[in-house]
């Protein structure tokens, strides 16, 4: 009962939203005599009766398990059972044969079918299900992505694409693996540009078929799990063609093999072989060479073809159809993201445990040597990717709350689903690129220990690479972010009157003569008085990092569209370069809206917490986030007048500041995250350093309390000042 509860309080937050954010909120950064907001004063009463506040590590933990507590802790309790552990080292075929046995292990302790309809046993649990999907990764990211295809690509789209006939006839083998499955959709000449798409699949209404064919080599489907060895169907998406008339992508299930493991007539693969990572997956390629199946095969959900070839679909849109379609499937980006976030988490806590641990170089005691986190540049390697961390965390919490809400039906509109897909867009492209950078630094920061497969670090780096161009290459996504917030700044103005235009118009001349001319930075300088506290206490406030974060969104979609306004009365060639010509701004717009949506995710989870110590850590740790993006950004707040160089100086040693602070408790917010050393399983976190350390100072320790340690040999100048 409790945990509904739970449930129930998180479904209710609402969603962080996509729109571009007001003017309202950008207005001038606040003065020397800010307001501090009443949280802020309480926050600052506590550090200061504390000089170091203590993390309540069981409730953060609590706190970071989410809506769907029971489901994680469930599917941790699963993951660490050494029967669906990696072994490093494993020859590829040995690895494909056990990762296809765990899924059947899955099978066994009904770990995978909670998204399925509760008629056929499942539970209809949208975000319990992806919650504890993600925590697989743990386990092995090939058991985790191996099990995303049959259930999560190739199961889900016969759930949401077909209709009950499908799920009662197709989805009790798949969900039991008696039969399983591709999820065919990406061709060897278009990934992420699925409508370009070259296979066809084109109805014969005499015999009442389709006909599935690859007309040449670049339409072949390609990099399919389950594909080279185990598919025993798949659903393959094709140009769907009746009466002479090309209806665009659509989704058909297309038996494989027999049970035999052979092709059927018609079908014909390649094995992908050997790969950079998730070797535990046999990804290959098909090709289909006028292959016929019922017309009945058609998952018919959103355009159906009758006996004598005529298409009908209640969504009379082409291009709105293909993306509700598509739309259906924003599950597998949203599991990339949260399967991220834990890989990250796993880093971190393998780096921050050893950095605790091992022991480098003596400083101001001769006789004991200082602990890697101790090191000032340690800590700035480290630490910032904790609080990265943390904010992706509570973002991926708000994606799955909106997800869940889209797919149980609570909330499910048109523009919920615009929003849930590009909230998932951008979360997944910030998410596996921070998971990356997180996994390297973590590797590098702990040495060559690091680079040995028994702490894994190099393993889950090398599983995790694909994670930024699968289920959508990551620029590609933020490109798709970028054009919504394009849409929804011409909104703003679609029904302007010519006041309001010429009102916006005179706002925005203001503005590029307020930042243009220096005059924000002038004033900053002045409000300083040269002063890098007073300078700390404007940015230390959330009002002004929203504000920092938000007016570069703001202005950067506004810059953009500006250009581009001239594109609606352009031939389609003059629209497309003046487009092109504006790609990489328009990215990085979308980039910075992403970072300006985790920094909301964090504020956010950040006033829930009730724990006054934690909240005062982690009020660190969200401002860390936020003014490391200003400093990363720094570049555009000089150039474009947002900041005087005075403010952008007092940003790096407020960054420095806030770092040392946090060091004590680094170890709690990872420890936080609740990975035992079952999940963690790296030789580095087991305590064997400790115990390394711990006896190499004993030894000398006894050797001096002896009187039979050897002398130091002096330099010639110590000895003489001596």
């Amino acid at each position: 009962m409790a945990h509904a509860t739970r449930k129930t309080a998180h479904s209710a937050q609402k969603a962080t939203t996509t729109t571009i954010p007001t003017k309202a909120v950008t207005s001038a950064l606040p003065d020397q005599d800010a307001v501090v907001s009443e949280v802020d004063l309480q926050l600052d009463q506590v550090a200061s009766k504390q000089d170091t506040p203590k993390v309540d590590v069981d409730y953060l933990n609590n706190y970071l398990l989410g809506a769907w507590a029971d489901e994680r802790l469930a599917a941790r309790e699963l993951a660490a059972d050494p029967a669906l552990h990696r072994i490093e080292g494993l020859p590829m075929d040995e690895h494909r044969a056990r990762v296809f046995d765990q899924l059947g292990l899955l099978v066994k302790h009904g770990a995978v079918h909670r998204a399925f309809p509760t008629f056929l046993g499942g539970h209809d649990d949208h975000g319990g299900n992806i919650a504890s999907f993600e925590e697989l990764v743990t386990a092995d990211p090939s058991l985790q992505i191996k099990a995303g295809v049959q259930w999560g690509l190739f199961g889900s789209a016969v759930v949401h694409l077909g209709t009950e006939k499908h799920h009662h006839d197709l989805l009790p083998d798949i969900m039991s693996l008696k039969v399983p499955g591709a999820f065919a959709m990406t061709e060897i000449g278009h990934g992420s540009d699925v409508a370009s798409i070259g296979t066809t699949a084109t109805y014969d209404p005499e015999a009442q078929e389709f006909v599935i064919h690859t007309p040449f080599r670049a339409a072949w489907k390609e990099y399919l799990g389950n594909a080279a060895r185990d598919g025993k169907a798949a659903v393959v998406f094709a140009q769907l063609i009746t009466a002479g008339m090309n209806h665009g992508v659509h989704a058909f299930y297309v038996p494989l093999r027999d049970d035999d493991g052979e092709f059927l007539a018609g079908i014909g693969g390649e094995d992908d072989g050997l790969k950079g990572g998730l070797n535990g997956i046999d990804n290959g390629r098909l090709h289909f060479d006028h292959v016929r199946i019922p017309r009945t095969n058609l998952l018919n959900r959103y355009g159906d073809v009758a006996v004598d070839g005529t298409y009908s679909s209640e969504i009379s849109s082409p291009g709105r159809r293909f993306f509700t379609m598509l739309g259906t499937l924003v599950q597998g980006r949203v599991s990339l993201d949260g399967a991220a976030v834990a890989a990250s988490k796993l880093a971190l806590q393998i780096a921050i445990t050893y950095g605790n641990q091992r022991r480098q170089f003596t400083t101001a005691d001769d006789d004991t040597e200082q602990v890697l986190l101790d090191y000032q540049r340690h800590q700035r390697r480290l630490i910032p990717l904790l609080a990265t961390t943390y904010a992706t965390s509570f973002a991926h919490e708000q994606l799955l709350v909106a997800f869940d809400g889209v797919f149980s039906g609570t909330t499910d509109t048109d523009a919920d689903r615009q929003d849930l897909e590009t909230l998932a867009a951008g979360f997944k492209a910030l998410s596996t690129w921070h998971a990356l950078e997180t996994l390297q630094e973590s590797r590098e920061a702990c040495g060559g220990a690091g680079y040995m497969a028994e702490n894994r670090l190099v393993g889950l780096r090398a599983d995790m690479d694909v994670y930024v161009t699968f289920e959508g290459d990551n620029t590609v996504l933020l490109q798709l972010v970028a054009k919504r917030l394009l849409t929804d700044y011409s909104r703003k103005f679609a029904k302007a009157d010519a006041g309001e235009l010429a009102k916006y118009a005179v706002e925005q001349a203001a503005e590029r003569t307020y930042h243009g001319s220096g005059l924000r930075r002038f004033g900053q300088m002045v409000a300083d008085f040269g002063s890098t506290a007073r300078s700390v206490e404007q940015l230390r406030h959330p009002i002004a990092q929203r504000a920092l974060l938000t007016d570069r969104v703001e202005a950067m979609v506004a810059t953009v569209a500006g250009r581009l306004r001239s594109a609606q009365h352009a031939s389609q060639a003059d629209a497309a370069a003046l487009f092109n010509a504006n790609q990489n701004e328009l990215i990085e717009a979308a980039r910075a809206h992403t970072e300006l949506l985790q920094w909301e995710a964090f504020t956010d989870a950040l006033d829930k917490v009730t724990d006054p110590c934690t909240a005062a850590v982690l009020t660190w740790l969200r401002d860390l986030f936020g003014l490391g993006l200003v400093e990363k950004h720094a570049a555009w707040y000089l150039i474009n007048g947002r900041l005087s160089p005075q403010r952008a100086q007092a940003v790096t040693a407020y960054i420095d500041r806030l770092v040392a602070r946090l060091r004590p408790h680094a170890q709690d917010l990872v420890s936080a995250f609740g990975y035992t050393q079952d999940h963690l399983r790296a030789t580095i976190t087991s305590g064997i350093e400790q115990e390394r350390q711990d006896e190499a100072r004993a030894y000398y320790a006894e050797l001096r309390a002896s009187g039979q340690e050897p002398a130091k040999e002096k330099s010639p100048r110590k000895a003489k000042k001596k």
